[in-house]
C-alpha cells in the first residue's frame, strides 16, 4: 500500500469535515477498522484494488461491510466512487489516522518484540518513552522473534535498541576487536 499525496489530500479534507461536526475521533475509530479490515482481508483488497470491478458494486459491498460507520466515513466512500479512487481507500484510512494523531500531539511509538507485550514489558516501554518524548504516545507492537528478547522502541525519527539481538551483536564486534 502506498501512501500517495491524494490518499494525503483525501485523509485531511475528511477530518476537516469530520472536525467541523466534531466526529473526528469516531471517524478516526472507523479508520483504523477499514484499515485494519483491508490489510488483513486479502480477498477485500483484491476486490477494492480490481479495475474490472464497477465502482457501484464496490461502494454498495463497503456501505454493507462497514454499515456501523459514521454519515462522515460513507461520505468518503461515495466521494471515491464519484472519482473513481477506490483503490487509495486504505492509504486514506492510514494516512486520516497519522494527520488525526498529529493533530492531537499524539505520537506513535512503533516497538518490536520478539514475543506479544505483557504488561511489564508495556510498562518497562512506557517508563523509556517518558524519557524521550513528552507527547501523548499510543504503542504498536510489532512481532519480530530475530531480535531473541527485549525490544526495538522506535518515536519518530529515535531508535533505542534494548534487544538481545543488538547485545549479541556489540558484543560479537568488542570482542572481535
Amino acid at each position: 500500500m502506498a501512501s500517495t499525496r491524494a490518499a494525503i489530500r483525501y485523509a485531511k479534507a475528511i477530518l476537516d469535515l469530520a472536525n467541523s461536526k466534531g466526529v473526528a475521533e469516531v471517524v478516526n475509530n472507523d479508520m483504523k477498522l477499514i484499515a485494519s479490515t483491508i490489510d488483513t482481508n486479502s480477498e477485500l483488497s483484491d476486490f477494492i484494488q480490481n479495475p474490472t470491478t464497477r465502482v457501484e458494486v464496490k461502494e454498495s459491498a463497503l456501505l454493507e461491510v462497514f454499515a456501523n460507520v459514521n454519515g462522515v466515513t460513507k461520505g468518503l466512500f461515495h466521494l471515491l466512487f464519484e472519482n473513481k479512487r477506490f483503490e487509495i481507500l486504505e492509504a486514506i484510512a492510514v494516512e486520516y489516522s497519522k494527520v488525526f494523531d498529529e493533530g492531537n500531539g499524539i505520537e506513535v511509538a512503533k516497538v518490536t518484540t520478539a514475543i506479544p507485550m505483557d504488561a511489564a514489558l508495556e510498562a518497562k516501554v512506557l517508563a523509556k518513552i517518558a524519557t524521550l518524548s513528552d507527547k501523548k504516545i499510543t504503542i504498536e507492537n510489532i512481532v519480530d522473534p530475530s531480535i531473541i528478547g527485549g525490544f526495538i522502541l522506535r518515536i519518530g525519527d529515535q531508535q533505542y535498541n534494548a534487544s538481545v539481538a543488538n547485545r549479541l551483536q556489540v558484543l560479537k564486534r568488542e570482542l572481535s576487536n
